[in-house]
């Protein structure tokens, strides 16, 4: 079976995708995946760029109205643009039997339609599939329960996407024809890449879509630099990562969670990403490490606490660990999953950025501190998954 992936946004994004190509392609399928232009690297995965610069794109030069309006119409639209034609015209140029696609990469559909073959959406939080016992991930409702006014807050992410339907019908020149099909590919299966030990299986969501829990590789974890490797095993340590995550202040946040850190006795592995976190020249000190990035599966299974932003895949990444949680949610996804964290019990209750001192996180991790059995048994539970394999089994069964 030939199998093009499609995924668009940030490292969380991409990783799930890169581990369901490599799998697939262990099972003797044809795999591409597209992916943005600033992805890292992927070892043994067979990729082609969309034409994305996610970090250009989810980086205005500043955050008034008017800065936010000019960066939408000069980067984000030029760059959705070529992403949804790039998606068209790789999709063709590979010819494949199934077509599996990210939330965001809305001309996949028609692509599909145009092929005549079975189009699979990914959701690595429920965007795309009403429910009445939850609201959409990343509306702005997201925490709180509507009761069956719930269903209604899936509009969102629906009239966002309508906000590019004419840039979707530009990459119609793609196809073979050239020309937009008269209806849209319904879709063949939903893949909801979603661990049920954090968002148990509502009843109301229809057949077709299957709940595999979280993707991630099968491999041994990656060996970890000799730097990290000594640090982790020098004690107790609190890994603190924000991801992709880089608007405000970062020394603040970087100051806060050393704080709070040291208040308890923790070291600090302090992952910096795209700018979200930084180490002030006061904190330095032989009980703080700051690095770019790190494997998270070779390091969260021996942190006492993590501190992170509350991304779908960081959040997944950190309850499979086993490990409690202080989160502290910016945007999208980030609120519907430090809910959800604290409400199954692994997190502490979520920390607003705009209140992440460091006497706030200090009190958080007390908690989180009390929450290490119950995360411990919700690790072994999301471990069991095996996300990936569930995915080919549905993928294949079409």
């Amino acid at each position: 079976m030939r199998l093009m992936l499609l995924t668009a946004g940030t490292r969380g994004d991409v990783e799930p995708f890169a581990a369901l190509a490599r799998h697939a392609a262990s099972r003797g399928h044809d795999v591409r995946l597209a992916l943005p232009d600033d992805a890292e690297p992927l070892d043994g995965v067979d990729t082609v760029p969309l034409g994305l610069d996610v970090r250009r794109m989810s980086s205005p030069a500043g955050r008034t109205p008017l800065a936010l309006a000019r960066h939408l119409r000069t980067e984000v639209r030029p760059a959705m643009r070529r992403m949804l034609a790039s998606a068209v015209r790789e999709t063709v140029a590979f010819d494949p039997d199934v077509v599996v696609h990210h939330p965001l990469v809305l001309s996949a559909p028609m692509a599909a339609g145009a092929l005549g073959v079975p189009r699979v959406l990914a959701e690595f939080a429920p965007v795309a599939t009403p429910s009445e016992r939850f609201p959409a991930a990343g509306g702005p409702t997201a925490t709180r329960d509507l009761g069956s006014a719930n269903r209604f807050t899936y509009a969102v992410p629906r009239a966002v996407a309508r906000c590019f339907d004419g840039d979707v019908g530009r990459a119609a020149a793609e196809l073979p024809g050239g020309r937009r099909p008269a209806r849209r590919s319904p879709s063949s299966a939903t893949l909801m890449a979603v661990s049920p030990a954090l968002l148990p299986r509502p009843d109301d969501w229809p057949e077709r879509v299957h709940q595999t829990g979280a993707w991630y590789g099968e491999s041994p974890a990656a060996s970890l630099d000799p730097a990290v490797a000594g640090f982790l095993d020098d004690g107790p340590f609190v890994v603190a990562s924000f991801g992709s995550m880089s608007a405000g202040d970062a020394d603040g946040r970087g100051r806060a969670v050393v704080t709070a850190a040291r208040s308890h006795g923790l070291r600090v592995l302090l992952v910096t990403g795209w700018g979200g976190l930084a180490l002030p020249a006061e904190c330095r000190g032989p009980d703080v490490l700051a690095v770019r990035s790190v494997p998270f599966d070779a390091v969260l299974p021996s942190a006492t606490i993590a501190v992170h932003h509350g991304g779908a895949g960081t959040a997944h990444a950190v309850a499979r660990a086993g490990v409690p949680a202080v989160v502290v949610p910016v945007t999208a996804d980030q609120p519907f999953w430090a809910a959800r964290l604290h409400r199954q019990g692994v997190a502490a209750a979520p920390v607003p950025l705009r209140r992440a001192s460091g006497g706030a996180l200090a009190s958080a991790m007390g908690d989180a501190l009390s929450r290490r059995e119950r995360a411990s048994e919700v690790g072994r539970l999301v471990r069991r998954e095996h996300g990936v394999r569930r995915a080919v089994d549905v993928l294949e069964s079409l």
